[in-house]
């Protein structure tokens, strides 16, 4: 049965892409040969949302206080490129990491299954 999820994040530099995720997420883990990191991540969900138009994947990192999330990531050189939002669902906002690379960070307003 399924025991976790691998996700992906394709970038045009995952060197860089890759020290962001272990030095400025701090995330933990294994070098899988040659430099390739595969990283353990906090507990997930999985929200499927209808689309109107093109199917696509977004990745979102979940936090309680979103204005605080920020400025410790900005305070580690981490740019926004949307401003927190306040989408009624929760607060969010887009970040551009190396590689070109777009996520965000949100405070949810709905129950969440972690």
């Amino acid at each position: 049965m399924i025991k976790g999820v691998h996700a992906i994040v394709y970038s045009r530099d995952a060197k860089a892409t890759r020290a962001f995720f272990r030095d400025v997420m701090g995330f933990q883990g294994v070098d899988a040969g040659d430099g390739w990191l595969i990283f353990a991540l906090p507990p997930a969900e999985l929200g499927i949302h209808p689309a109107d138009k093109d199917e696509h994947a977004e990745l979102y990192f979940l936090c309680d206080d979103v204005e605080k999330t920020v400025k410790e990531l900005q305070a580690r050189g981490v740019k926004v490129s949307k401003p927190i939002s306040d989408e009624g669902w929760g607060r969010v906002a887009s970040l551009r990491i190396p590689g070109g690379v777009e996520i965000a960070v949100y405070e949810p307003r709905h129950p969440t299954a972690i």
